[in-house]
């Protein structure tokens, strides 16, 4: 056999050598790279990012927080057609091959050496991409993909197929900020995966590879082009599908539109009340961590309080005439309906009133048109309360606003009437007297308007209403309902010189009067006397065991007459104190807090008011947790309400309050702290009732309840009007002001602003709630003397007796009428 020539064998042993030295080269950086590569076992613990949920106390959803829509699922609750759908489109031989699709990648060398193009299709499985999706970057070389092929293969050795497939279709982004297949179906379908046709299932599969210039909703057309010519051909001929479902599929025009996840209780303040919250409990992420919160907003209490607010502000804004539109748009010639609306753009509805540009006036009314395009004449019906013609209203290319009249009526056509937004703004506060569990709240007429909160953020004068705190404090001193007090005119100097003559709204003064009758007819002069009696600062630390700031109350007289600000959710909660028995409860909103799988992070133990529970447990248990002693600042409020050593009255002068029956205490439950005396509260419980019986809040009885009491509230000029009372079982706080400290208008009283919306929102609040119980807590006695009955602190009966038999019968009412100013 004839020897190969010198020249050849050099070449064949250069050609050997390099082909081992390059095999060593690649083996030594597969190993390099393998030994660097990441542990895919993490991905069976990976976090997606996931939105926060917030519920109402009754698991509906109230808000939904965070950059990402996705909602995770589970590979078997993925519909098969809709699996098949992606695997025609990403890899058909996902199931048959081991991470690496060797015919892909074939053709997509032979693509690199043939063509010009950096970028060449194929190549990449599924396997692949979820590795590159979860642990590379968008780097385009070849080392990194090297290093996608290693990850797949081993991602392909040590996890199942199924579970690679869960993690691509949870990972991958769709557009509009739609991350994971579900959350696609619901944004471009507003449909869940199981309820998903072919046609829909095929443009989502199509979507992944182009997801910001190919989706549904922004390149219909590029979208519809890669579903008809590539994805449902594919699955036809993989046999997935027939040839006829496929050109069925291909005739349904693209129908892609936005769908947000329905929001099905409105409650935005409190939503963002509880998104501040997370994030200071459980940091700044905590928006994509999937948190499932619960709060403890009822949502019945939570609508109620909406149609009280937006009702009592168009009573109130009616009340003081039509205001000429304040914005305008340039209308071109040949506008359509349509380009109109788009002028419309960037308003949004506030509190029920849809933006609408003015088009046209005449003898039939105003012409306008919506934001969705349609064209809407308003005739006398809609625009009779404003008392103008159609002409005077508005001009064309003005903007108003519009709201069903018949929005009651659903299923009805609509009925528009032309209003405008209220220049007042207003908040409600309700709470669980009991617990201090927030029921429902409103921060302003609308939070697309104006975000600011102005139940917890609105610091504001509470005029009159602040009185009871003042009241209490006197009760604590010695007086009582029954005491007499001087409504007077009185001067006060101060060191300066300077004179402060406080004055009574209706200009004219009673003269020797009860307490009780003080409060029911607000008048100023006697607070003043009494704050001056007692002291001031004995008066703001006693008013601060109601859970107000002491250094936020006034260091002088002018506290008498509500100078302090203070939010709406503070005066609720010390109202709350009245309403329990004088228990301070806190406030609260969060009910529990689950992570995405369900478990219990964080649930609530509020603290709860039970005067007849604090001293007793149950027979071999704990006793339950209290969290304050009864002794504040060096007051007794011990919790049996009695006065240790006070002299028991005569048997036969007075009848005595019996102790209430204890019942055992379950050994989970947090008794509240002691904020005043039960006794004083049970009298400004009975005083606050009075006020509805026959003082400023008259309108009130309307509820028809005994045990609804309050009080109302105005400031000078009528800048802030209040309304805060209780009742059943809930203790509400209403306000009504202007953000500018502006005047709300003459005459526009706590009665008159604030009042018609707490009745309002109480009407619901109350229905099917068993009336409070008003019987007197121990150590109260029954004292009757010149027809007045009042019960009283047993140690008080012998100081007040003496003032009793000397005072004259003041049963009748004053002539004048009774007027709320502070």
């Amino acid at each position: 056999m004839p020897r190969l020539p010198r020249t050849l064998r050099l070449v064949l042993l250069g050609g050997v050598t390099l082909a081992v030295i390059g095999a060593i080269a690649i083996a030594l950086l597969v190993a390099s790279l393998s030994a660097k590569l990441p542990d895919v076992q993490a991905l069976r613990t990976t976090e997606l990012q996931e939105p926060m949920y917030v519920y109402a106390s009754d698991g509906r959803l109230m808000g939904l927080f965070g950059e990402m829509r996705r909602y995770p699922v589970d590979i078997k609750d993925v519909p098969e057609r809709v699996q098949r759908a992606f695997l025609a489109a990403e890899d058909a031989r996902f199931y048959q091959h081991h991470g690496v699709d060797y015919k892909g990648v074939a053709r997509a060398v032979w693509l690199l050496a043939t063509t010009s193009d950096k970028r060449v299709p194929g190549g990449s499985t599924i396997t692949q991409q979820v590795a590159r999706q979860y642990f590379l970057d968008s780097e385009y070389s070849y080392a990194r993909k090297l290093r996608e092929m290693l990850l797949a293969m081993k991602m392909e050795r040590e996890l199942g197929k199924d579970e690679i497939f869960g993690l691509y279709l949870n990972k991958s982004f769709f557009g509009n900020r739609a991350y994971g297949v579900a959350a696609a179906a619901e944004f471009y379908y507003g449909k869940t995966l199981a309820e998903l046709t072919l046609d829909e299932a095929a443009t989502l599969a199509g979507t992944p590879k182009f997801p910001s210039s190919g989706n549904p909703l922004d390149n219909p057309t590029r979208n519809r082009e890669r579903r008809d010519h590539y994805i449902l051909p594919r699955m036809a001929a993989l046999g997935y599908i027939s040839a006829a479902e496929a050109e069925a599929a291909k005739a349904v025009p693209m129908h892609a539109s936005p769908h947000e996840r329905p929001i099905e209780v409105h409650a935005p303040y409190v939503a963002e009340m509880v998104r501040r919250e997370m994030i200071a409990r459980f940091g700044e992420d905590v928006v994509s961590k999937g948190y499932h919160v619960t709060t403890t907003i009822d949502p019945v209490l939570q609508a109620a309080a909406d149609k009280a607010v937006a009702d009592g502000m168009r009573v109130y804004d009616h009340r003081h005439g039509w205001r000429k539109p304040d914005r305008q748009v340039e209308i071109p010639a040949d506008a359509d309906p349509m380009a109109i609306a788009r002028l419309l753009r960037n308003t949004p509805a506030q509190g029920g009133l849809l933006p609408a540009v003015v088009v046209g006036s005449g003898s039939d009314g105003v012409r306008v048109v919506l934001a969705d395009g349609s064209e809407v004449t308003l005739g006398s019906s809609a625009t009779g309360w404003t008392g103008k013609s159609a002409s005077a209203l508005a001009q064309r290319g003005d903007v108003v606003r519009v709201r069903r009249g018949n929005a009651d009526k659903p299923g009805a056509a609509p009925e528009w009437v032309i209003d405008q937004i209220p220049r007042a703004q207003t908040a409600l506060v309700s709470l669980d007297a009991d617990t201090g569990a927030l029921r429902a709240l409103v921060g302003g007429f609308s939070y697309a308007g104006n975000k600011f909160n102005r139940a917890t953020q609105a610091r504001r004068q509470p005029g009159s209403s602040f009185k009871p705190f003042l009241y209490a404090a006197a009760f604590e001193r010695g007086f009582n309902p029954a005491s007499i007090v001087l409504d007077a005119p009185v001067v006060f100097k101060d060191r300066a010189g300077h004179t402060w003559r406080p004055q009574n709204d209706s200009g004219n003064f009673a003269g020797p009067m009860r307490v009780r009758e003080a409060l029911v007819q607000s008048r100023n002069l006697v607070s003043v006397r009494l704050l001056d009696a007692i002291g001031v600062e004995y008066a703001r630390r006693y008013i601060s065991h109601f859970g107000f700031e002491e250094q936020r109350l006034p260091p002088n007289l002018s506290m008498s007459l509500g100078t302090a600000s203070l939010t709406p959710l503070s005066v609720a909660r010390g109202y709350a104190a009245f309403a329990n028995g004088g228990f301070l409860v806190t406030p609260w909103f969060i009910d529990s807090v689950r992570d995405r799988s369900g478990k219990d992070v964080f649930r609530e133990k509020p603290a709860t008011a039970c005067p007849s529970c604090a001293l007793v447990q149950a027979p071999g248990q704990p006793v339950a947790t209290v969290v304050q002693s009864t002794t504040v600042d060096g007051f007794d409020f011990g919790p049996a309400g009695g006065t240790p050593g006070a002299a028991a009255p005569p048997a036969q002068a007075a009848t005595v309050s019996k102790p209430r029956p204890a019942r055992p205490v379950d050994p989970a439950m947090v008794v509240a702290p002691r904020a005043i005396d039960p006794r004083v509260a049970w009298q400004l419980q009975s005083m606050m009732r009075d006020v509805v019986k026959r003082g400023t809040a008259t309108d009130a009885r309307v509820l028809g309840r005994e045990d609804v009491g309050g009080k109302t509230g105005s400031t000078n000029d009528h800048r802030d009007a209040w309304f805060s009372g209780f009742g059943g079982p809930y203790v509400t706080t209403v306000w009504v002001g202007r953000d500018d400290f502006k005047s709300l208008g003459y005459r526009e009283y706590g009665g008159k602003a604030a009042l018609p919306i707490w009745i309002s929102y109480m009407k619901t609040a109350l229905k099917e709630q068993p009336p409070r119980d008003l019987e007197p807590p121990a150590g109260m006695v029954e004292v009757k003397a010149n027809g007045v009955v009042e019960w009283l602190k047993v140690e008080d009966q012998e100081r007040i007796q003496d003032e009793l038999d000397a005072m004259p019968d003041q049963d009748a009412q004053p002539d004048e009428e009774a007027f709320d100013i502070f």
